[in-house]
């Protein structure tokens, strides 16, 4: 019997996530943003932010985060944290620490910030340093500690992937003696740069399941002086991931140049034209948009999400995934046991664990470090 088809009232967007540029310090090679980002400066202006930020909000929006690149290039970053306090927005700063001077950090503590999520690459300089392709080991420390004295709850980033997931148990007394809350351990998703870097960043299965094993020891540990969230990575999954809790469920990006997107990958699907709040109103984008209807309810599925029992709880999971891996974005996210091309996944993890060099430091293919919008 096929599952029953649902069509979900829209509920108005709970995130707002103002990536204001695209500009950043460091060249990770498993940044989310578009390898093409370099070719367009484009960013919205101080008023156009205050005008997407008012929208988003009597629209019912809740959270925002300040995102790029590096949002601490924006010069009117503090008069954006200002303007999102003003409006009720609980604010999130997500940075790499890189321009977070004291004097900075006074003032938007003065202004209302919220919160603070600092992104380090390794627990070893050596490693911070390599794939940030810059020497900002040292000063994240420093902002670390910045972070602490201003009295913000310690949230600590790091990506995992082939190079650093053998570090999990230095990374996590790293954030114990930083005096972390919270420590997100994120597998890599393949998707901007990490898409590009697949090969050299994919670790083996033996790599992922011995640092979640140390995780999971880490723990039991140290109870509940410190959260420990360790997110696999979806190649390693047989059932996908509900990306965004679904597409236009609960997520708003705004790109620097003012396009809007429910999700940070979505402008890799073609035949889409992703609406700009520089000429379209924040409530139509949501509502009336054909970029955020498309993958909304199940009535674009194919088998075997149109006619599965879950397709209410992961949405045939992720949209962008599913495209750049089968060339069409309504199939089934292939990381999923039941789809069809699920044994392309499988192949790909094998592929890059045969490939996988005894020396972590000489991957097969040279790693493609992220370029940056010229200033």
């Amino acid at each position: 019997m096929n599952a029953p088809t649902f069509r979900p009232a829209i509920a108005p967007p709970l995130w707002l996530l103002a990536e204001l540029t695209y500009r950043c310090p460091l060249h990770c090679p498993f940044c989310y943003n578009p390898v093409d980002s370099a070719n367009d400066r484009t960013e919205l202006t101080t008023e156009q932010w205050f005008d997407v930020m008012r929208q988003a909000r009597q629209l019912g929006a809740a959270q925002l985060g300040f995102s790029g690149g590096e949002p601490l290039l924006r010069d009117d970053l503090e008069e954006l944290v200002g303007e999102g306090r003003r409006l009720g927005f609980y604010t999130n700063l997500i940075t790499s620490g890189i321009g977070l001077t004291e004097s900075r950090l006074a003032r938007m503590k003065e202004l209302g910030l919220d919160h603070i999520q600092l992104s380090f690459q390794d627990s070893t300089r050596e490693l911070n340093d390599f794939l940030s392709s810059t020497k900002t080991f040292d000063l994240k420390a420093r902002v670390a500690r910045l972070i602490k004295q201003y009295a913000y709850p310690m949230v600590l980033n790091v990506v995992l992937h082939r190079f650093n997931l053998d570090h999990v148990e230095r990374i996590i007394a790293m954030a114990l003696e930083m005096g972390v809350e919270y420590l997100e351990l994120a597998n890599t998703q393949y998707y901007g740069w990490a898409l590009v870097n697949r090969d050299q960043l994919m670790p083996t299965r033996e790599q992922v399941a011995h640092a979640e094993s140390v995780v999971n020891a880490c723990r039991a540990r140290i109870g509940n002086k410190m959260r420990i969230l360790f997110v696999v990575p979806d190649y390693f999954e047989a059932r996908p991931k509900a990306c965004m809790n679904g597409w236009g469920g609960v997520f708003l990006g705004i790109a620097p140049d003012g396009t809007a997107l429910p999700c940070h990958a979505a402008r890799t699907l073609p035949g889409i034209d992703f609406p700009n709040v520089r000429d379209t109103r924040v409530k139509e984008i949501w509502y009336d948009s054909d970029a955020f209807n498309r993958y909304r309810g199940d009535a674009w599925m194919k088998d075997p999400c149109r006619t599965c029992d879950d397709k209410a709880k992961d949405f045939g999971g992720c949209r962008c995934q599913a495209y750049a891996l089968t060339g069409d974005a309504a199939n089934a996210d292939p990381v999923c046991a039941k789809s069809a091309r699920h044994g392309d996944v499988q192949a790909i993890v094998m592929h890059a664990q045969r490939t996988q060099q005894d020396a972590v430091w000489q991957p097969a293919q040279p790693i493609v470090f992220r370029k940056n919008p010229q200033k």
